[in-house]
């Protein structure tokens, strides 16, 4: 796959990830909380099902916004922030300069 079409990929899955108000809300709780927390502690902030929240840190996860890891029994959600800042970035990015032509 040509770079240009993956990054097209990966803006979409962002921006998909991105268009629910939820994950947009779970990400935020994730930075003011230092950027990264536990699955069950993320939940406790929500008032939607666990199975619900479990889906959002998926699509989150899949979109490449989130990393998990497992401590012990628990996974820890974690921003990816270079992943974060390299989409966003590559996608402002086309905004910032003139078209030519």
């Amino acid at each position: 796959m040509n770079d240009v079409k993956q990054r097209l990929e990966d803006e979409e899955a962002v921006f998909s990830a991105l268009a629910h108000e939820s994950r947009r809300h779970i990400l935020l709780v994730l930075h003011f909380r230092g950027g990264s927390m536990t699955a069950g502690d993320i939940a406790a902030r929500f008032e939607c099902s666990w199975p619900t929240t479990t889906r959002h840190l998926g699509v989150l996860r899949d979109a490449g916004l989130v990393r998990v890891t497992r401590q012990g029994r628990e996974r820890v959600y974690a921003i990816d922030r270079e992943r974060v800042s390299s989409v966003l970035e590559g996608w402002l990015g086309n905004l910032q300069t003139a078209p030519e032509g």
